[in-house]
C-alpha cells in the first residue's frame, strides 16, 4: 500500500510541475505578443502626429462684408437707455388694497377701464398701482436710443423714458458701469417720440440721418439696440412694407414694417439703410409671446425729423394743425353711396362743438373731397395735410352735402388746443396746459360721462384723481389714484378750475380736509392733514 501511494503521489506531483510550466509559458507567449502589439500601436500614433500640420490664424483683416462695415460704423453712435421708477408703499389704511372689499375682479376690470383714459401709474407698461414693496422699490427698464447731434441730443421712443423718475444714459465706448444722468427735452405720445440729451463734456459720435421715402420693400436694413438689456446687438432683415398702421387710434404713426428681429429692450433704437444712414426709429412688434416673431416696426426718418426739429424748439412740443372733424380710419363703399359721394373723399363722423370745422358750417355727413383744391380722397391724405398746417392759418374746404358740391373757409387749430379736454385721446395737451404738480402732489380730471356712468356719479359732481406724486402732500394723506375728491375744506369741487382755483389759496401749515369717494368703496370719506 506504501509503494502504491507513493507511485500516485510522485504522478500527481509530476502533473503539477508540468501544469505549472505550461501556465508560466503561456504567460511568457501572452506577455512578449501583448508588448509587439503595444509597440507597434505607440509607433502607429508617433507617426500620425508628426504628419500632422499645426494650424494657424491668419493675420487680422478689415471685415469686407456691407453689413459688418455698416455696423461698426453705426454703433458707436448707440447708446443704452436705463430708467428708473418709484414705486411707494401703502402707507395708510385708508388708501385702496386696505379698503375691504376693494380688490376682487372688479376692482381689476376698472383698473383696465382707468388705464384707457390716463394710462398706467409708476411707469409701468400697462398700468398697476404701483403699491406695496419697500420705500425704496425701484422698477428699472431698459431701452435704446441713437445720437443724433454731437452736443449730446439722443433720440429715442417716448414709452422708453415716460413716467421715469430718473433716465440715464451707457454710451458704447464707455464701461458697463459709466452712467450720464439724461434730461428729458420733449415728448410726442403721438408718434411715441422722444428727445434727450446729456452732457459729457466731449463732442461724442452722432449718426447720420436718412430719407425714409427712398426705402423700398425688399432693401436690406439693420436694427441696432439693446435687447433684453444686450447691448450693442446687430439684427439685419429686410423692408417688409411701407406705410403700415398698427393702430387706428394713432393718427400719426405710420410704420417701416421690417423682419429684422426686433425685441423689449430694442425701443429707441436705430433702423439702418445699407449707406449706414438712419431710416427709422424701432418702436413696435407685434408678437403673441412678447418676443421677436418676425415683424417689427419703425417710425419712418422723416417722421423722426419733423418731430424732433419741434421738440428741441424753445417751446419743445409738437404743434399739428386740426380742423375739428373726426371720420372713420377706413373708407367704406356703402357710406360713400349713402351720401352721395363718387370718386372717394371723408365722410365727417364728428365736428367737435365750437371747433373750426363747425364754425365754418360744416355738419357730420359731409364729406370732404379737397383742400386748396387739392382732391382728398383719405383720412391719412386729409390728417396730412392739415397737421402740417399752421394754426391760425386759413384753408379753403370743398365737401359734398346730399350729393351737392361746396366749399367753405376753416381758420386752422391747434389740435392739441382743441381735444385738450377730452379723456382718452393720448395726444396730450401742451405741457403749459396739462395740470402740474401742486402743493397738494395730485393732478386732476373732469369727470367725463362714461366714468360717470361706471362709476355711479350720476350728478357728475368732483373731480377724478388721475395721479398721485410719490411722498407728496395727498399721497401721505391718503388720497388716491382714481379718488373721487368732492371738496376741499368744506368748498365744492365740480371742476378743475375749481381745484386749481381752492389749492391755490392753501398754505403752508393750514389744515386741509379732503370729502373723498375711494375707488372700490361705496359713500364717501374724510382725508384730513396739515399742510407742511
Amino acid at each position: 500500500m506504501d509503494t502504491r501511494a507513493s507511485v500516485v503521489a510522485a504522478r500527481f506531483k509530476g502533473r503539477r510541475v508540468a501544469s505549472t510550466l505550461l501556465v508560466l509559458v503561456t504567460l511568457t507567449l501572452g506577455i512578449l505578443l501583448g508588448t509587439v502589439i503595444s509597440h507597434h500601436g505607440v509607433k502607429g500614433k508617433e507617426i500620425q502626429s508628426s504628419d500632422a500640420t499645426p494650424l494657424q490664424l491668419p493675420a487680422a483683416q478689415a471685415s469686407t462684408s456691407a453689413f459688418g462695415k455698416i455696423a461698426k460704423e453705426i454703433e458707436p453712435t448707440v447708446v443704452n437707455i436705463n430708467t428708473e421708477s418709484i414705486i411707494k408703499p401703502v402707507r395708510n389704511p385708508h388708501r385702496r388694497g386696505a379698503v375691504p372689499g376693494g380688490g376682487g375682479a372688479g376692482q381689476d376690470q376698472f383698473q383696465d377701464f382707468f388705464d384707457k383714459f390716463f394710462g398706467g401709474q409708476d411707469g409701468g407698461a400697462g398700468g398697476g398701482d404701483g403699491l406695496g414693496g419697500s420705500p425704496d422699490n425701484r422698477e428699472r427698464s431698459l431701452g435704446s436710443g441713437v445720437i443724433v447731434d454731437p452736443k449730446g441730443y439722443i433720440v429715442t421712443n417716448a414709452h422708453v423714458v415716460e413716467h421715469a423718475d430718473r433716465v440715464r444714459v451707457q454710451l458704447a465706448d464707455e464701461p458697463p458701469n459709466v452712467l450720464h444722468s439724461a434730461t428729458v427735452i420733449g415728448t410726442d405720445l403721438e408718434t411715441d417720440l422722444a428727445v434727450i440729451k446729456i452732457d459729457v463734456g466731449r463732442a461724442l459720435p452722432a449718426a447720420k440721418l436718412g430719407n425714409s421715402d427712398s426705402m423700398q420693400v425688399g432693401d436690406w436694413v439693420l436694427a441696432v439696440g439693446s435687447p433684453f438689456g444686450l447691448d450693442q446687438t446687430v439684427t439685419a432683415g429686410i423692408v417688409s412694407s411701407k406705410g403700415r398702421s398698427i393702430d387706428n387710434r394713432r393718427q400719426f404713426q405710420s410704420f417701416i414694417q421690417t423682419d429684422a428681429a426686433i425685441n423689449p429692450g430694442n425701443s429707441g433704437g436705430p433702423l439702418v439703410d445699407m449707406n449706414g444712414d438712419v431710416i427709422g426709429i424701432n418702436t413696435a412688434i407685434v408678437t403673441q409671446s412678447a418676443g421677436y416673431q418676425g415683424v417689427g416696426f419703425a417710425l419712418p426718418s422723416k417722421t423722426v425729423a419733423e418731430v424732433y426739429n419741434q421738440l428741441i424748439g424753445n417751446t419743445h412740443r409738437v404743434s399739428r394743425g386740426s380742423i375739428g372733424v373726426e371720420f372713420n380710419a377706413l373708407t367704406l363703399p356703402a357710406l360713400a353711396r349713402v351720401y352721395g359721394v363718387k370718386g372717394g373723399g371723408v365722410t365727417v363722423a364728428n365736428v367737435t362743438p365750437g371747433g373750426p370745422a363747425d364754425k365754418a358750417g360744416l355738419r357730420t355727413g359731409d364729406t370732404i373731397v379737397s383742400i386748396e383744391g387739392k382732391p382728398i380722397k383719405t383720412g391719412d391724405e386729409l390728417v396730412t395735410d392739415i397737421s402740417h398746417r399752421k394754426p391760425g392759418s386759413k384753408v379753403n374746404v370743398g365737401y359734398v352735402r346730399n350729393a351737392k358740391s361746396a366749399d367753405t373757409s376753416v381758420t386752422v387749430a391747434d389740435r392739441a388746443e382743441l381735444f385738450k379736454n377730452r379723456l382718452g385721446d393720448e395726444e396730450a395737451a401742451p405741457e403749459e396746459e396739462k395740470p402740474v404738480d401742486s402743493k397738494l402732489g395730485i393732478t386732476v380730471r373732469n369727470i367725463t360721462p362714461e366714468i360717470a356712468q361706471r362709476m355711479e356719479l350720476p350728478d357728475r359732481k368732483g373731480v377724478i384723481v388721475q395721479d398721485v406724486k410719490p411722498g407728496s402732500f395727498a399721497e401721505d394723506t391718503g388720497v388716491s389714484r382714481g379718488d373721487i375728491i368732492l371738496e376741499i375744506n368744506r368748498q365744492p369741487i365740480t371742476s378743475e378750475d375749481d381745484f386749481r382755483r381752492i389749492q391755490s389759496q392753501l398754505k403752508s401749515g393750514q389744515d386741509v380736509a379732503f370729502l373723498v369717494r375711494q375707488r372700490g368703496r361705496q359713500g364717501t370719506i374724510f382725508l384730513a392733514d396739515t399742510l407742511p
